[in-house]
């Protein structure tokens, strides 16, 4: 059985830091490319970051280049989401996602097989 958590969320003042973390289970970890997308209120789910199964890929959505990083540990089965410079824009619901069948590091929702329950990051003004 798949299992994806994700913890670390919270609310934190514009310009501060926050580190999501995902754990997973279950799955074949290292081979999986790892995503981490947001949602806010009655918008769609946006891409944020994926990396790739031994971590040498990675791609970001345009607004967090050079404020977040994507890191994982094959060893530990986690993937990490460190987030520098914070938004208010950056408040949403944020989840991890797993895509067991793709090759590239996908942005698209669609692609990944398995997501968790997603957590809060408030990011005040």
């Amino acid at each position: 059985q798949v299992q994806l958590v994700e913890s670390g969320g919270g609310l934190v003042q514009h310009g501060g830091s926050l580190r999501l973390s995902c754990a997973a289970s279950g799955l074949t970890f290292s081979r999986d490319v790892m995503g981490w997308f947001r949602q806010v209120p009655g918008k769609e789910r946006d891409f944020v970051a994926a990396i790739s199964g031994r971590g040498s890929s990675t791609r970001y959505v345009d607004s967090v280049k050079g404020r977040f990083t994507i890191s994982r540990d094959n060893a530990k089965n986690t993937v990490d989401l460190q987030m520098n410079s914070l938004k208010p824009e950056d408040t949403a619901l944020y989840y991890c996602a797993a895509d067991r069948t793709s090759f590239g590091v996908g942005a698209i929702p669609l692609v990944y097989d398995y997501w968790g329950q997603g957590t809060q990051v408030t990011v005040s003004s």
